[in-house]
């Protein structure tokens, strides 16, 4: 199944995506609407996005957010107990089994992969802590 909704990165858009997922379970809507959020903080009100959400042959979940600016990228940072945002990417990392980013020349997606329901997450990939990767 297949999933894909073009749309302005608002802050009302965030629970229109939730409801357009709301087959989908707790996690995919929570990243889904994460790195919708991201967008809206990082680049603006109003950005164009496209949110696709589809199986992969390997039985998990992946939602992937495309955005015009290749330059912006994602940083995992772990946010601080005080800290009152941050958190989005952390939660990202955390619920996925890896997540990454694919630049183009005049977009650039950020995308995660999710085990589906039932099935144990790995831990992080790196030290860091980060799972990112670039297939």
């Amino acid at each position: 199944m297949t999933f894909e909704l073009n749309l302005l990165a608002t802050p009302k858009a965030v629970p229109e995506l939730r409801h357009h997922l709301r087959a989908h379970d707790f996690e995919v809507r929570l990243c889904a609407t994460e790195l919708l959020t991201n967008v809206i903080d990082h680049l603006g009100e109003g950005t164009p996005v496209t949110v696709c959400v589809t199986g992969t042959p390997h039985g998990h979940t992946r939602i992937e957010v495309t955005d015009p600016d290749p330059r912006a990228l994602p940083v995992f940072l772990p946010a601080t107990g005080t800290a009152e945002s941050g958190r989005g990417l952390a939660l990202v990392d955390q619920l996925s089994r890896r997540w990454g980013v694919d630049q183009g020349a005049d977009r650039k997606t950020v995308w995660c992969e999710l085990a589906e329901p039932g099935q144990p997450r790995p831990g992080s990939a790196n030290p860091s802590g980060s799972k990112i990767s670039h297939p």
